[in-house]
């Protein structure tokens, strides 16, 4: 028999979870007393009691530092306060997008991924533990205040101090807890569920035919020592014939082999670099959860992941999973460059605008309302589950090349002459002092509020933008009326060019300002430029109207995507 203790606890007052959940230093849950503890004694909690002895949570992580710790801390505190039983990743690994898919297959109450998603990882790094609801997708911000409020006013936490799990053996685990029904962990293979669903998604004999026939391609996978490594060994060597040496840094690792696992030009430079050689005719990389990536072409071609999810919608029937569904719509967060807007237009598909944060798309997928969406910040997803999805969207790029016959950089480039094109950069200016930041997106409101900026010409080299819109972005959510306010500042110009200013709350130290800048191009014969020329006066006007260099001191983004 497994006993129960009562620890008494005092209340932090820091444990507010943002869209991805509670994110902070790993020391921040290791030196503070009953810091994790009283997070999870509170993501717990808002399990009704009545319903606990018959739910199910799943629990997974990124593989990051202090995960296993924090995956005993879930069981034990889990087992006190009556849950009936979890399900957890064999040695705790499990993507964020196979948690969501295994939610929604066994119909459990919830999930507790154990993840800072692309943020650093190792003794010094973030960490994070972020609650899913029984739709698979991130907590709506209801359920997130609830955890707060409790956080807040907690004096105390169940736990089980002595039951300890195998996280390394596939299985079920009971035990028989005081008061309570026995308890069962099951510990099931990480990849094996979501593999299924994607059996079911897309055409696997039409990809292995590309990735190991005749006249296979050759692909440059890297999984950036991430959750997803076991996801691409099994499914995209093992199952599609990819040769082995086609995935790398495919063993997830505590901090992430030293890197920091964000799938974007800077921080997968490795890639960048393999791909520019020419050897590979399509590469990508993922993120430390699974749910964001990249596309490269050959010789190092980008695809921003604006336009990524542009192309996957204008090629949408080359997925037998939408043949099936149709589209019901489309879908990006407000930051997201105008190139899906060209294609919903031209195919007549409804589209929505949505705040950051992937619930707001959750929340159309669960109305129906919506089939395919995606962020400008690397994630792509549709409503087979209720997160931005890593591997779907490669196999989604690959499904197209299967199809087409065509390099990524003529599909993109076909694109463009149809659609026209928007050139797209987002500069990411992190750990700048919160107050120097906060100053800096008053000062704007203020200047963007006054009414002759409406109609005021702006100038830069040889180009001109005259301001049509300006102001903070507003959604009203159309499935439940819910209105969000705040969500970035947007100066949007007469000829359609943007440029937005948003405060993000993703990061674990001082403030991130994200300035994102999108300008519109239907010349065929410019839209091959080169996209740091075509943006070049905008991001001059965008600095100057903010005064960002001044606020703030900083010369320059820590990372241009």
């Amino acid at each position: 028999m497994v006993k129960i203790t009562v620890v008494k606890t005092k209340a932090y007052a820091d444990q507010k979870p943002g869209t991805s959940g509670l994110r902070k230093r790993v020391t921040v849950f290791q030196q503070n007393q009953h810091y994790a503890e009283n997070f999870i004694q509170s993501t717990i909690s808002v399990v009704e009691p009545a319903v606990r002895q018959e739910s199910t949570l799943v629990v997974g992580g990124d593989g990051r530092f202090f995960m296993k710790d924090a995956i005993q801390l879930i069981v034990q505190i889990a087992a006190a306060n009556g849950i009936g039983r979890l399900v957890i990743g064999q040695n705790g690994i499990m993507s964020t997008p196979a948690v969501s898919c295994v939610i929604r297959k066994i119909k459990a109450v919830g999930g507790i991924i154990l993840t800072a998603s692309h943020n650093p990882g190792g003794p010094s790094g973030d960490f994070g533990i972020k609650y899913n609801i029984a739709s698979g997708g991130p907590a709506p911000e209801g359920v997130t205040n609830k955890i707060y409020d409790i956080s807040k006013s907690i004096t105390e936490y169940h736990i089980c101090p002595d039951l300890k799990v195998d996280l390394s053996k596939i299985g079920k685990q009971t035990f028989e807890v005081d008061t309570f029904k026995p308890f069962t962990v099951e510990i099931v293979d990480c990849v094996e569920a979501y593999a299924e669903m994607l059996r079911g998604i897309f055409d696997f004999p039409a990809l292995k035919e590309l990735l190991s026939g005749p006249n296979h391609i050759k692909v440059n996978l890297d999984a950036m020592h991430g959750v997803v490594g076991p996801y691409v060994k099994k499914i995209v060597c093992e199952e599609l014939g990819s040769p082995a040496n086609s995935a790398v840094n495919c063993v997830p690792s505590e901090d992430f082999g030293g890197h920091h696992p964000d799938p974007n030009l800077t921080y997968a430079a490795d890639l960048v670099k393999t791909m520019k050689g020419g050897e590979y005719d399509f590469g990508a990389a993922f993120d430390g959860d699974g749910d964001r990536n990249m596309v490269l072409g050959k010789h190092g071609f980008f695809v921003n992941p604006s336009d990524s999810v542009a192309a996957i919608a204008a090629n949408i029937t080359c997925i037998p999973y939408f043949q099936k569904t149709g589209v019901k719509g489309l879908a990006r967060s407000m930051p997201t460059s105008g190139a899906l807007d060209n294609v919903a237009k031209a195919l007549k598909m409804a589209l929505y605008e949505t705040p950051t944060g992937w619930k707001f798309f959750g929340n159309l997928m669960d109305a129906g309302k919506l089939s395919l969406c995606g962020e400008e910040s690397f994630g792509t997803g549709s409503d087979h589950i209720r997160e931005k999805d890593g591997l779907w969207a490669v196999l989604a790029w690959l499904s197209i090349l299967a199809s087409r016959k065509q390099s990524v950089e003529d599909i993109m480039k076909d694109h463009w002459k149809k659609f026209g094109r928007n050139f797209f950069t987002r500069y990411d200016y992190e750990e700048v002092n919160s107050d120097a930041a906060s100053k800096m997106m008053k000062d704007l409101e203020a200047a963007m509020s006054d009414k002759s900026f409406v109609g005021k010409k702006f100038s830069s080299g040889d180009k001109t933008y005259e301001v049509e819109i300006a102001d903070n972005f507003m959604y009203t959510d159309p499935v439940d009326g819910s209105v969000s306010k705040n969500q970035g500042l947007r100066i949007i110009f007469s000829d359609g060019s943007r440029i937005i200013f948003r405060l993000s709350g993703t990061g674990s130290a001082g403030a991130t300002i994200r300035l994102y800048i999108d300008s519109y191009e239907k010349d065929p014969q410019k839209i091959n430029q080169e996209a740091q020329v075509m943006l070049a006066p905008l991001v001059d006007i965008a600095l100057k109207i903010s005064q960002l260099q001044e606020n703030t001191g900083r010369t320059a983004p820590t990372v241009i995507t």
